[in-house]
This record gives C-alpha cells, sequence and structure tokens, in this order.
C-alpha cells in the first residue's frame, strides 16, 4: 500500500476528451484521491464532468481538437495549458495519450515542472504502419518525448512492451512501467451463463472505426456462414465524430443483414458479453490495450483478437482466445468456423480469460497501485 503524501500536493491529468478518462482512468484518479493528493483533470468538456468530479478530481476544461496535431493548434493549446498548471502550481502532470503528452510536455516544460507522467495509449497509425512514413513519423516521436519534452523526472507508462521499444525505451528501464491497459472491475464483469448455441454469438464493443477491423470482421462472418457455420456477430459502438477513421452510419446499416446487426452504442457492455460466447476486435495494430477485451475477458468469454502489440498481451494464442492476422478475413473466419465448431473450447477459454484477468495484474486495483506507486517515488524527498 502507498503511504499518504505528508504535505498535500497537486497531481493535473491532461486528456483530451472527458469520456475518455471517464471510461478509462478514473481508478488512477481514484488512486491519487486516496493518496492525499489534490487531483484536476485538465481536459475538453462535454457531458462527463459529473462522473469525475464524483471520483473527487476537480475538472478544468481546455478546448483542444485531438483530431489534428497541427502545429500551431497544439502550440496554442500548450500555452493555454501552461497558464492552467501555473495557476494550479501543479507538482505532476500525468499526459494521458500521444495529443496529451506533445501538448501537456510542452505545457509542463513551459512551466518548469519536471516530475511528468508519459501515458502511451497506443500508438494509433503511427504504430500499425510498417511503411516509411509510418517509420519516420514514430521517430520524430521517439525524438520528441525522449528529448526536448522530457526531464530527467519523467516517467513512461505504457499498454504494453512493443510500444515502449517502438519509442526507443527498454521495458525494464526504471523510468518504464507496463501496466495491463486500464485495468477492469471483476466485480462489475462477472462471469455468466453461456447461451444456448447455435449460433455461436459474437460480439464487437468499440467505437466503429476502420481501424478495429470491424469490416474485418462482417466479411469474416460472410465468409463462415458461407461455408455453413452457424455465426452471429453483433456491432454495438458507434463512430467518433472526431476520428478520420470513422465508419459512416449508412455503411453499418448496409452492413446489418445475413447474421450481422448493427446495435449502436450501449451503456451495458456486462449485459453485452452475458449473451454473448465470443468478444471480438479484429484491430488493424495501434492498440494499447484495449479495454473491451479486458471487459470480455472479465466476463468469462473467449477473446477472437488480431495478433498485434496489446491485444496479443493479453490473449495467448489458443489459451484465452484465438489470435489471427491483422486485415486477414479468410483467418478469422477459419477461427469463427473452429468456435462454433467446439462449444467445450468456448467455455474453456472464457474460464481462462477470466482467470487471466484475475491473476496477471489486469485489475483496476492493480492498475491504480501501479500508478500510486509512481505518484510517490515522484512525490519522495
Amino acid at each position: 500500500m502507498n503511504a499518504p503524501i505528508p504535505q498535500r500536493k497537486t497531481l493535473a491529468f491532461v486528456v483530451t476528451e472527458d469520456w475518455f478518462f471517464a471510461s478509462h482512468f478514473l481508478p488512477m484518479a481514484r488512486a491519487a484521491v486516496a493518496m492525499g493528493l489534490s487531483v484536476a483533470v485538465i481536459t475538453r468538456v462535454r457531458a462527463h464532468r459529473a462522473v469525475i468530479e464524483a471520483a473527487g478530481a476537480r475538472v478544468i476544461e481546455l478546448e483542444a481538437e485531438r483530431s489534428s496535431l497541427n502545429p500551431m493548434a497544439a502550440g496554442y493549446a500548450a500555452g493555454q495549458l501552461a497558464a492552467i498548471l501555473k495557476a494550479l502550481k501543479a507538482d505532476i502532470v500525468h499526459c494521458i495519450a500521444l495529443r496529451g503528452i506533445l501538448v501537456g510536455g510542452t505545457a509542463a516544460a513551459m512551466t518548469g515542472i519536471p516530475d511528468r507522467v508519459y501515458a502511451l495509449t497506443g500508438l494509433g497509425l503511427l504504430g500499425a504502419r510498417e511503411d516509411r512514413t509510418g517509420k519516420l513519423a514514430r521517430l520524430a516521436l521517439k525524438g520528441l518525448i525522449r528529448g526536448p519534452l522530457a526531464s530527467r523526472r519523467t516517467r513512461y507508462l505504457f499498454e504494453n512492451a512493443d510500444d515502449a521499444r517502438a519509442l526507443g525505451l527498454d521495458p525494464s528501464d526504471t523510468a518504464v512501467t507496463i501496466v495491463g491497459g486500464a485495468g477492469v472491475d471483476p466485480d462489475a464483469f462477472v462471469p455468466r451463463p453461456l447461451p444456448p448455441p447455435p449460433p455461436l454469438e459474437v460480439a464487437i464493443v468499440a467505437r466503429m472505426l476502420w481501424s478495429k477491423g470491424i469490416d474485418v470482421a462482417v466479411e469474416a462472418v460472410r465468409l463462415a456462414r458461407g461455408q455453413g457455420a452457424a455465426v452471429a456477430l453483433s456491432l454495438y459502438g458507434a463512430p467518433d465524430a472526431s476520428n478520420r477513421r470513422a465508419i459512416p452510419e449508412a455503411t453499418l446499416r448496409a452492413w446489418s443483414r445475413d447474421g450481422v446487426t448493427w446495435h449502436g452504442p450501449t451503456r451495458d457492455v456486462a449485459g453485452v458479453f452475458a449473451a454473448h460466447h465470443v468478444g471480438c476486435l479484429p484491430s488493424r495494430g495501434g492498440e494499447g490495450l484495449p479495454r473491451t477485451l479486458l471487459e470480455a475477458a472479465s466476463s468469462g468469454r473467449a477473446i477472437l483478437t488480431s495478433d498485434v502489440p496489446g491485444c496479443r498481451d493479453l490473449v495467448r494464442d489458443g489459451v484465452e482466445g484465438l489470435l489471427v492476422p491483422p486485415g486477414d478475413a479468410q483467418a478469422l473466419a477459419a477461427a469463427l468456423m473452429r468456435l462454433a465448431g467446439d462449444p467445450a473450447l468456448v467455455e474453456r477459454m472464457g474460464e481462462a480469460a477470466r482467470a487471466r484477468i484475475l491473476q496477471g495484474g489486469y485489475t483496476e486495483a492493480a492498475i491504480g497501485s501501479a500508478v500510486a506507486g509512481i505518484y510517490s517515488e515522484l512525490l519522495s524527498p
């Protein structure tokens, strides 16, 4: 257990969207509050102020469009943020995701705050692209967050070791901490009896983005059904208006036929997985560690996902689920057919997935403890 901080210090989270913080990072805020820290969340405020404040954090609004990395816009946001950090007299600045790190790291440097936590929640297209542009972008990012945006007291938080290596960091370095994603509450996502097959009920709960491989799943289900497999795919989630990779609603509606149904967003994710046999995310890459996989695994559901960083850190092929190459609808269809033909395997994988969550450090409590340890170390005399 991390000892309380003797003198009240201020921790400032920098994150682009209030919904992202509310859905993924409240356990970190609660852990900081429990340590006796004064916690502020600086973000673009839409509809999640109340839930963040209920965790004991103050919410401060900063308008910054995350879909653009325009240097002028980022510089303007950093100037605004620097003024906020100075007024708060922040002791630690915890920057979340790529834009949060670029803007927050710049502001922390401007205000002379050395204690920084840079939390990479995935590299997005920068991590998924293997062409020259992707490699150059990763090189530039590495130069920034390990160069002018870094201090000797900067700590790096990753959700998989591959992302650390991609930025030239050794996962075993004392400045680097690898955590099991955002964590999951195993008491909120509990195993329930599997629905009777057939068909094999498969659920994707995610933002409806091309990068999530939603189209690959749709094609795979068509292929599997065409070969006689009893498979049904349910899509839960909405397009993300701030993301250029969003799938148009018209496309999602057009896909809703022949065993595929788009349901739109849901607030009952636990209920969704209770009604399905398999949690799926055929991501094209760039993930940290997707929360949807944690929730499905905690619910005792077999996992079907891509062999990409983050996803493969949680799921061991043939144990908690099956891994397939990203973008490969044929391989995904074959995996669906295998699961559809072996209900006992689906059940065993679901049991293994639940055990993985409880024993592998993927709970919210484990993540909160790890992050609190970073804060204690930074604030120690």
